[in-house]
């Protein structure tokens, strides 16, 4: 599978509709309602550079929630270990499971990446953020997961 978007500032943002880790539908149109979202995406729960970024995010989620921003995460993962993982590090934010990684192509973040030095096909850690109208603001790749929520927050001037 190779990533067949890479999206940037102004371009309509892909509908998902993906299950949460309690097995709930969610939607970016039903996230939207309740304002703009930061959406990101990520490879594996409970790996080092993953809890790190979804932690740092849970972290300053109420600077985000007080901007009027949501967030989500998005990952490869089954419910059920998201269930665990938003446990575990009491994350205050749905983390949906996209296994078919249809949702991540959409967004170009699921194709081909370095791994080690070589090219390997994978989640691309990536980072959106989706006006209310689905325009995305930012549209960001290959980020660094250490620091990245704060590099958001500052983005969005928040922090």
């Amino acid at each position: 599978m190779v990533s067949n978007a890479i999206l940037k500032e102004g371009d309509l943002a892909p509908e998902f509709t993906l299950e949460n880790q309690d097995n709930v539908t969610i939607s970016l149109t039903a996230l939207l309602e309740n304002g703009p979202t930061i959406v990101y995406f990520y490879p594996k729960d409970f790996t080092p550079g993953c809890t790190t970024e979804a932690c740092d995010f849970r972290d300053l989620s109420d600077s985000f929630k007080q901007a009027g921003y949501q967030l989500v995460g998005i990952s490869p993962d089954a419910h059920d270990k998201h269930k665990k993982f938003k446990d575990e590090y009491n994350l205050p934010f749905d983390l949906l499971s996209d296994p078919t990684k249809e949702t991540m192509s959409a967004y170009g973040a699921y194709g081909e990446k370095m791994n080690y030095g070589k090219v390997v096909q994978g989640v691309i850690r990536s980072t959106f953020i989706v006006d209310s109208n689905r325009t995305i603001r930012s549209a960001m790749y290959a980020i660094k997961a250490k620091g990245h929520a704060e590099r958001v927050a500052k983005l969005l001037t928040i922090a």
